[in-house]
């Protein structure tokens, strides 16, 4: 049996005519995490992954080599759909192209190219810049032919920050989402409005699939109230990096001041947590099924009898 590519499942998704919700992965593990709770999507936050990778601000450090290399961490380690940010193409169309081939043979979904001058910065931060729309016109045909080229189902996002540079406004938006789907692009993401009235003023002119950034400057709009939008995806694209990052932050601190009662109380307080058993969540058991297949009887006895720690047994596991 054929199986769907995952940029034609992402395609389906986007036809469903339901609000995609994609909330931001930045490694493997947080994807994982998103998969576990049942979310159809997942984003890969160039945000998060310079924050967690680099340890420094989403002010353009971060290379394609690099999103590129977690993306593809990403969608090997989870089934459902990913959409990566690939910042400003990192370049001109030139490198657009190889960007888009990139990211199309990392297995992603689709990406989400802006508008900014290089080098951009986080959209909800102040100082940003844009490029001329003819620049950015011919970047994304070039994202275009080669999407057409290698994978027609794959999907290019158009980001315009128009609205949040100084003297932006929903007009610029509007006028920049016209010529930008002229140009090849699939969905229109209006970075940075500030209210449901601005959003609706984008969705009724452009007449297309959007994408809304849920945060920062941006209303904090429900499910329903972006439906009847018309709005077909929505993101928090630092969520998993602010609640990892605060939960990490707490637990650190209590344990320079405790020591090990902070670390056996942490560790009674997610016994019975899905991700508590972190050996089991993170596949241990899946190994010992593959050993079990293609390695020697005499072999497995040698490794596993009577050897300390975890069991992985593929089923019902033992240990702790």
């Amino acid at each position: 049996m054929v199986t769907q590519t995952a940029t034609a499942r992402f395609r389906d998704l986007l036809k469903g005519g339901e609000i995609l919700v994609k909330p931001g992965a930045y490694n493997a593990l947080t994807a994982k995490i998103i998969e576990a709770a049942g979310f159809k999507t997942c984003g890969v936050s160039g945000y998060a992954v310079s924050a967690t990778l680099l340890g420094k601000p989403d002010v353009g450090l971060l290379t394609g080599t690099e999103m590129v290399m977690i993306s593809r961490y990403i969608t090997d380690a989870v089934d459902i759909p990913v959409i990566a940010d690939a910042d400003t193409g990192y370049g001109n169309a030139i490198n657009v192209i190889r960007t888009v081939e990139d990211f199309i043979r990392a297995g992603v979904a689709g990406v989400h190219i802006e508008d900014q001058v290089a080098p951009k910065r986080c959209g909800h931060v102040a100082g940003k810049e844009i490029i001329s729309v003819e620049e950015a016109v011919g970047k994304y045909r070039a994202a275009a032919k080669i999407r057409d080229e290698l994978d027609p189902d794959f999907v290019l996002i158009a980001r315009t920050d128009a609205r949040g540079v100084a003297n932006g406004s929903v007009s610029d938006v509007i006028e920049r989402g016209k010529a930008y789907l002229d140009a090849g692009a699939d969905m229109i993401f209006p970075e940075g409005l500030v209210s449901k009235e601005e959003l609706e003023a984008v969705t009724l002119a452009l007449q297309c699939p959007i994408h809304f950034n849920r945060t920062g400057v941006s209303p904090m709009l429900s499910l329903k109230e972006l439906n009847d939008l018309g709005i077909s995806m929505v993101s928090f694209a630092t969520g998993a990096l602010r609640c990892g990052t605060h939960a990490i932050w707490e637990f650190m601190h209590d344990f320079k001041d405790r020591d090990v009662s902070a670390q056996v109380d942490f560790l009674d307080l997610v016994k019975n947590h899905p991700v508590g058993n972190i050996h089991k969540f993170i596949g241990f058991d899946g190994v010992r099924k593959i050993e079990e297949e293609y390695l020697p009887v005499a072999k497995l006895s040698a490794k596993y009898d009577q050897s300390l720690g975890y069991l992985p047994t593929g089923s019902e596991v033992q240990g702790d």
